[in-house]
């Protein structure tokens, strides 16, 4: 697989449970903006089966590198972003994990035995990233006991290995040079906006400036029954250039921290 067969895969995945992207890009396709993606990011636990030095390596043998480290103490996560090393167009890839042994036993426990139950092939899958969930576990219950202490890992029992979101680049549109005109556009189409933090997330003097909208609803048929849970949301970064000239190519982790709430099932209410 080469680096378009993948991301495309990753966009088909994440299309699929996420049709106000599909809407998004369109509508903006209208106004006559190309649409070029800022960075794609994917969750994980930090198991050694299924961390991020595993889910990486697709990304590695595509001409990816890692370029920067980040941490989220709050959400217990880790997390490290990719550059491609010829294609500057490509876009950015963020794996974010979360970090198990600071959750609760109960968690540890239940992410332990989900892994444990899974066929020991799935692990070694060279495309391990796309392979969404493969855990024989399809429990409400265990959903919601998850979801107590960390959507983060409730959101990964749900939808596993997938885009969890693309970003459009605002430097790469026509029609909007700031973040504040395309939010309003966004919104005056109808679309809401996560407002956790403000709606935009951070400043031009951290070099980056992001917004996004709510996750959509997905409807998922557990045993118990079918339920309507957050999949997937469309972000949208504008980047601000440095003293030397050029555009900050990083994340700033105050603003990811906030951008991850917007599959959070309390934003929806």
């Amino acid at each position: 697989m080469d680096k378009n067969q993948l991301l495309s895969k990753l966009w088909e995945q994440y299309a699929e449970i996420t049709p106000s992207a599909k809407k998004i890009h369109t509508l903006l396709e209208e106004k006559g903006e190309t649409i070029q993606n800022d960075h794609i990011a994917i969750r994980t636990f930090n198991d050694k089966r299924v961390n991020i030095n595993v889910l990486e390596k697709i990304f590695l043998s595509v001409g990816y590198e890692a370029r920067g480290e980040y941490v989220f103490e709050s959400k217990k996560l880790f997390a490290k972003h990719y550059e491609h090393t010829t294609d500057k167009d490509a876009p950015r890839i963020f794996i974010s994990e979360l970090e198990l042994e600071k959750c609760s036993e109960s968690l540890q426990n239940t992410v332990k035995k989900l892994l444990d139950d899974c066929d020991p092939n799935e692990f070694t899958n060279p495309e391990l990233a796309l392979n969404s969930t493969f855990w024989k576990s399809n429990s409400q219950a265990i959903y919601k006991s998850l979801l107590e202490e960390s959507e983060y890992a409730a959101w990964m029992y749900i939808y596993g290995f997938r885009a969890n979101h693309f970003t459009i680049s605002v430097n790469a549109l026509k029609h909007f040079e700031k973040l504040e005109e395309l939010n309003s556009f966004l919104e005056e189409s109808g679309w809401k906006l996560n407002a956790s933090g403000g709606k935009i997330k951070g400043t031009p003097e951290q070099f980056l400036e992001q917004s996004s909208t709510l996750a959509d609803l997905y409807t998922i048929t557990f045993d118990e029954g079918s339920v309507e849970i957050p999949s997937c949301y469309y972000e949208f970064a504008l980047r601000y250039a440095m003293p030397d000239g050029n555009l900050y190519q990083g994340f700033v982790a105050s603003s990811a921290d906030k951008i991850f709430e917007s599959t959070d099932v309390k934003l929806q209410k």
